[in-house]
């Protein structure tokens, strides 16, 4: 198994209240990058909000292969969302991408 650190982007269509982010940000500490080498070293934020309503989350997740890393980290993030309150239509998910690989090489 490898540690990925995987971005997924997104957009809040209907804004996002302060709570909603901070509940969204809770639901996503346990797969916070800065528990990696990468995360800590590049100051990863599990998540970032822009002014415009886009945002990225950053998670590390534990896979056999990149695109298995990219389903593992969406599924997560679309989990966080549903647990704060929002849906696929309030908070669409754009591409995984692998951000980085943590390793000691």
């Amino acid at each position: 198994m490898t540690t990925y650190v995987i971005s997924v982007p997104g957009t809040f269509t209907e804004g996002a209240e302060d709570g909603t982010r901070a509940e969204l940000a809770r639901a996503l500490r346990p797969a916070d990058p800065h528990r990696t080498q990468l995360g800590d070293e590049e100051d990863l934020d599990v998540l970032t909000v822009n002014d415009d309503g886009t945002f990225t989350v950053r998670l590390t997740v534990d896979a056999d292969s990149g695109p298995e890393a990219e389903g593992k980290a969406r599924r997560l993030a679309e989990s966080a969302l549903a647990t704060a309150g929002l849906d696929g239509n309030r908070a669409p998910l754009g591409p995984a991408v692998i951000t980085g690989i943590d390793s000691d090489i």
